[in-house]
């Protein structure tokens, strides 16, 4: 055997020895935590999954979840085949090196062949299974987890962001999501750097955050009406994917989506916020100003999209044209991250045996 062999093997059985050590590790922290926990403590037992998985780095956002969980699987009714996608929405909708924008149809349902009526039933379907990872998310913060969710929700006037957190997350406690509208910055934003109204607006341990547009306005409008240098707009691709990459360390995934209509879906939008009473208020003159601009953004997009559809922060196009569609993209995106990120019931630091006890003699 070769000298690179030899010492090829020896690190495969280090490695397997260090992986056997911390299993080990694991199951003893399991099993002292849910020590006397009673009938809990069985259920934990009969329903462990994935009890083998080596222990996150100390570096990663997995690392920031809570130590002690449970480690049971969310229980929700399973939805009928025909309301599932055909593949995983992440890997259809995702912008890979190569995209172009212009060859996108936002008239397109890409993973999803049933209709309207079926996509609406399937936005219900799902819904217990959004509200119970949205639930475990922030109960995780109770023992110790330190992670988060942003959503990030860019598109033109009238492209269905708004419409996101009404529809997709309306099974989700209002106590663990942050939603935030950006506007034109005040004169107080203008004052500091184009990420600091955006800190302040991230969200803390266990919540789900939304961003209705977001700190890609600052590589958008201002590219577009030219408020700024280009050689600035440049220097903000890179400035924007480290921010983000900070964010990510920190223990806030990121989910980007870029919501894509077509000009004349917009315009028809539009001319139905004029015609009723009850959407007017959504309606401003500079809506149509800005359709003045159209080819503009939508270069500003392509650049946008191929400098900042990063490993760690991809993002997601979704065909627009169809509101049920794409608020059923939006939820699949949503599950397919909180299932990764798997977050679990906390086990208390107390003993539950004797608090039973105590509350029984009170």
């Amino acid at each position: 055997m070769s000298k690179s062999k030899s010492k090829g093997a020896k690190k495969a059985a280090k490695k397997k020895e260090s992986d056997k050590a911390a299993k080990a590790v694991k199951a003893v922290k399991v099993s002292k935590a849910t020590k006397g926990s009673g009938k809990g403590a069985s259920k934990s037992k009969a329903s462990k999954r994935g009890s083998s998985k080596a222990e996150p780095l100390a570096s990663s956002p997995a690392a920031l979840a809570a130590p002690n969980v449970y480690d049971v699987p969310v229980d929700v009714e399973p939805v009928e085949k025909k309301l599932r996608p055909d593949e995983p929405i992440t890997s259809v909708l995702r912008v890979r090196r190569g995209f172009v924008l212009a060859d996108f149809d936002p008239e397109s349902t890409p993973g999803f062949d049933e209709g309207r009526k079926e996509g609406e039933e399937a936005l219900s379907a799902f819904a217990p299974e959004m509200g119970a990872w949205q639930e475990r998310l922030f109960a995780e913060t109770k023992g110790g987890g330190k992670r988060s969710l942003l959503i990030v929700l860019q598109g033109l006037d009238s492209a269905g962001k708004g419409g996101i957190v009404r529809h997709v997350m309306s099974n989700c406690d209002p106590a663990g999501i942050k939603a935030t509208a950006f506007k034109a910055p005040t004169e107080e934003e203008r004052q500091h750097d184009f990420l600091w109204r955006i800190r302040k607006a991230l969200p803390g341990p266990g919540q789900i955050g939304v961003f209705d547009r977001s700190h890609y306005e600052d590589v958008l409008i201002t590219k577009v009406r030219k408020l700024v240098p280009a050689g600035e707009i440049t220097k903000r691709y890179a400035v924007i994917n480290a921010f983000e990459r900070e964010v990510i360390d920190s223990g806030t995934e990121i989910l980007k989506v870029f919501m894509y209509i077509s000009r004349d879906e917009q315009k028809a939008r539009l001319m139905e916020r004029l015609d009723r009473p009850d959407k007017r208020f959504k309606y401003t003159p500079g809506d149509t100003d800005n359709r003045a601009y159209w080819d503009d953004y939508m270069k500003a997009f392509q650049v946008m999209l191929a400098r900042t559809s990063t490993v760690a922060a991809p993002w997601y196009v979704i065909p627009a044209n169809n509101k049920w569609y794409a608020r059923y993209a939006v939820q699949q995106l949503i599950l397919e991250k909180l299932r990764a990120m798997s977050p679990d019931w906390p086990v208390p630091d107390y003993d539950i045996e004797v608090e039973k006890a105590r509350l029984a003699d009170s």
